[in-house]
């Protein structure tokens, strides 16, 4: 499976982005979904995930209420929206997945996904 993100940029706080990850596989029903960021420096962090159906979603406390995590199997698609965006959101945006056909569990740590996109900046500016 390759992963290919898009949409990031810059934006002022308080704005939106909302990002997309492509995935080249004959289904996306089968993965878990899941979106991760890096800043230079730190581990990259876990920041929402999705099981096969999107109907199960996790999110990290620093973005709960303010990013979604949506998806669309019939064109292989996921989308992380981000509103309220804060200067501290800034970092490269990962999305991944992980194959667990009709599984409920979602992974949430980065050990857990086997393929990775190439990430995508978003920077928020004060």
């Amino acid at each position: 499976v390759q992963l290919q993100a898009s949409g990031g940029g810059l934006v002022q706080a308080g704005g939106s982005l909302r990002l997309s990850c492509a995935a080249s596989t004959r289904t996306l029903r089968n993965y878990a979904i899941g979106w991760f960021r890096q800043v230079p420096g730190k581990e990259r962090e876990f920041v929402a995930a999705s099981d096969w159906s999107g109907g199960i979603t996790f999110y990290s406390d620093s973005v709960k209420g303010r990013f979604t995590i949506s998806r669309y199997n019939a064109e292989n698609m996921a989308w992380l929206q981000m509103n309220s965006l804060k200067p501290e959101d800034t970092a490269v945006y990962y999305c991944a997945a992980d194959e667990r056909p009709y599984k409920t569990y979602v992974p949430q740590t980065t050990g857990e996904y086997k393929y990775w996109g190439q990430g995508t900046l978003v920077t928020v500016s004060s």
